[in-house]
């Protein structure tokens, strides 16, 4: 787990916003189209849903996600032409030990 880089990931609002709404997805997005049950990747929810939840150009959420996921906040899948992100808990649950015990 590298620290620096997920603290930089969470330092914009946009950026930790969409980390927070992807603890809930089906609450915070609409349906995706694809099955994600029968591609093993539930909680999966692709660019096109968070970039017309925050309103912003595909290309900025498209960065964001890449900075989320090369932090290892977030898992990314593709399926077809989408990209789908959720998650890495296990990620979230080092972090929150990291903290506790460092900081």
């Amino acid at each position: 787990m590298d620290e620096i880089k997920i603290i930089k990931a969470l330092s914009n609002d946009t950026r930790l916003q969409i980390f927070k709404w992807l603890k809930e997805p089906e609450k915070n997005f609409e349906p995706q189209s694809h099955s994600l049950s029968t591609h093993n990747f539930i909680g999966g929810v692709c660019v096109a849903s968070i970039q017309k939840k925050v309103d912003i150009s595909q290309s900025t959420v498209s960065n964001f996600m890449s900075m989320l996921y090369k932090s290892g906040l977030v898992e990314a899948k593709k399926i077809g032409q989408w990209t789908y992100y959720r998650r890495n808990e296990q990620t979230v649950q080092k972090l929150a030990g990291w903290i506790k015990d460092e900081l």
